[in-house]
């Protein structure tokens, strides 16, 4: 019962400057519009900060539909496949990996960002509109530049639009899809790459132990040590990673 009157007293403490007023100095303005002299409608600070915390919740959907990462998760979870390793390395190493190498892939893009939207928007030379515009031009140009025209010309079928004169005017709702719909495509070609060495492997420990009338023992088990020892001989990590990172070209 303590725990719920205190739950009422901060409720009752947070209503009353609400309450009295805007004459209240204690009262928070939660929606304020002004236009500045150039005719801009600005909203208030508050309601901004709102904005952006609902915001915070698509970064997920963001990090993993509107950057390398897909192709790269998916290429590693290929990989451990191929490799016959169930749970080594664990899915939090390569989602960690993955994260990581996403933002050495992407820093170009983020540093774009920052500098032509971010920092002249905390600066307050660009009202909130026109940084969200300029943001999306380096996004825009990375997910264009990795995006098959098939793929993106199926998109624009599907969604009837007539009035895209150019590549750089289609809209995030229409880029997003072709772009995933890219990197799926162009992941599983690195994985086919990946997994035929290692099939190999598995194929020939297999018919050896045909012919020795092992039948009974898993192959699996035999050709594993040789799949581990292979991919540590080509330094396998660094080569993937390199793969990746080169397979985006100079984005």
């Amino acid at each position: 019962m303590s725990a719920l009157r205190l739950l009422w007293v901060l409720l009752l403490c947070l209503a009353a400057p609400l309450a009295l007023g805007a004459d209240n100095p204690l009262s928070i303005p939660a929606i304020t519009l002004s236009t500045d002299t150039e005719g801009q409608q600005e909203y208030s600070v508050s309601l901004q900060i709102l904005l952006i915390m609902t915001a915070l919740s698509f970064i997920p959907a963001f990090v993993m539909l509107m950057t390398s990462f897909t192709r790269i998760i998916i290429v590693f979870s290929i990989l451990r496949q191929a490799l016959g390793l169930q749970q080594t390395p664990s899915n939090q190493i390569l989602v960690g990996l993955a994260l990581f190498l996403t933002l050495f892939i992407m820093a170009p893009v983020f540093e774009q960002i920052n500098r032509d939207a971010l920092q002249p928007y905390l600066n307050e030379q660009l009202p909130a509109q026109e940084a969200i515009a300029k943001a999306e031009v380096p996004i825009k140009n990375f997910m264009l530049s990795q995006t098959r025209e098939s793929d993106l010309d199926l998109f624009m079928r599907l969604s009837k639009r007539t009035d895209i004169a150019a590549p750089e005017d289609t809209p995030l709702v229409i880029l997003v899809p072709a772009f995933v719909t890219s990197e799926l495509k162009t992941a599983f070609q690195i994985g086919f790459m990946i997994f035929i060495p290692f099939l190999i492997i598995d194929l020939v420990v297999s018919s050896i132990l045909m012919a020795m009338g092992m039948m009974m023992l898993s192959p699996l088990i035999i050709s594993l040590p040789f799949k581990i020892m292979l991919f540590v001989l080509i330094d396998g990590w660094a080569l993937i990673m390199g793969t990746l990172a080169a397979s985006f070209g100079g984005t």
